[in-house]
C-alpha cells in the first residue's frame, strides 16, 4: 500500500506492516492506523506515521535504549485486549519530543505493539517513577539551530 507523508513523500509499505491502535493514541483517538518508518539502518529513532493523514507522525524510540531499568507493567486485561500473554511478545516504544534544548520521551505513556498481529495500545503507567518528559538527550548548539 502507499502511504502519503509530509516528510518522506509517498512511501510503499506492505499491508501486513500496518499497525492498528483500536483506541487510537492519547489526544488522537480517531487515528487508528499507523506505519513505523525507519529513516536509516543505524538510527534509534523511528517515525510512527499515520497511514491515513500525511501530516500526523510521531518520533518514537525504544525506551530501553535510554533507561536499562525501564519496565512497563501491563495489566492482564490489557494483554488480553492485545492478544498477547506477556510483554515478551510485544515491542515497546515511547514518543519523543523536543523541549527547549532537550529531547524528552514520554516514559509514562509507552506504546505497546503486539508483534504477531500488529495491534497496538498506548498505556498510562501508574508508576510515578517515570515522567512524560524523561530526558534522553541534550542538544548541542548546532543541533538546536538545525531543529529550530
Amino acid at each position: 500500500m502507499q502511504v502519503q507523508t509530509t516528510r518522506f513523500g509517498t512511501v510503499e509499505v506492505a499491508e501486513e506492516r500496518v499497525l492498528t491502535f483500536p483506541s487510537g493514541l492519547l489526544g488522537f483517538a480517531s487515528y487508528r492506523r499507523f506505519v513505523l518508518l525507519q529513516p536509516d539502518e543505524e538510527g534509534v529513532f523511528y517515525w510512527l506515521q499515520s497511514a491515513d493523514t500525511p501530516e500526523l507522525a510521531f518520533v518514537v524510540t525504544d525506551p530501553c535504549l535510554w533507561a536499562d531499568e525501564y519496565q512497563a507493567v501491563i495489566r492482564q486485561e490489557q494483554l488480553d485486549m492485545m492478544g498477547i500473554s506477556g510483554i515478551t511478545g510485544a515491542q515497546l516504544f515511547v514518543i519523543v519530543n523536543k523541549y527547549d534544548d532537550t529531547l524528552t520521551a514520554n516514559f509514562q505513556g509507552p506504546l505497546v505493539i503486539n508483534l504477531s498481529n500488529q495491534q497496538g495500545m498506548q498505556l498510562v503507567l501508574a508508576d510515578r517513577k517515570w515522567t512524560t518528559r524523561h530526558e534522553i538527550a541534550r542538544l548541542a548548539e548546532g543541533q538546536k539551530a538545525a531543529s529550530a
